[in-house]
């Protein structure tokens, strides 16, 4: 497995542009949220009844999956695990709030498709194809990279 400063600077180098950059720096983190958001609109009978009494924002399909990926964090970094696991608190709350006004799998997919309609005119200005087309798991780097860009001491 690769380090992360391996993952870092595999990442980095499909963005160098300024622009590319800033415009990871929103749609990263908001393409993150969205997902979060359509995995909370998924019904989640099991879950509340493996879990009752668990509050409605952590009582569906998020909270299990972003435990599981959050052990992908754990095995790169503590410190970054930690980091995701609060920004990962932050979306399920963030979600559940905008979920009692609108409807959560809409807004989520309507977000979702504009977000990464950005990422790839930031990678057409780029010139370079997004990382994730050559592993996948550059899908959960790009979350990790922003964190550590917008973070640095």
């Amino acid at each position: 497995m690769r380090t992360l400063n391996q993952w870092f600077a595999a990442y980095g180098e499909s963005h160098q542009n300024h622009t590319n950059k800033r415009i990871h720096y929103i749609c990263v983190p908001v393409i993150f949220f969205t997902i979060v958001g359509l995995l909370m609109s998924i019904p989640n009978q099991l879950i509340n009844n493996v879990l009752p009494g668990l509050h409605p924002a952590l009582a569906n399909w998020a909270l299990p999956i972003l435990l599981f990926v959050l052990l992908f964090y754990i095995r790169l970094s503590i410190s970054l695990a930690i980091k995701i696991a609060i920004f990962s608190f932050i979306c399920l709350y963030g979600n559940y709030i905008i979920s009692n006004y609108v409807s959560l799998w809409l807004f989520s997919l309507s977000v979702f498709v504009l977000a990464w309609i950005g990422q790839f005119y930031g990678h057409h200005i780029e010139g370079k194809k997004p990382s994730f087309l050559e592993d996948l798991q550059f899908l959960l780097i790009g979350p990790a990279w922003v964190m550590e860009n917008l973070f640095k001491k």
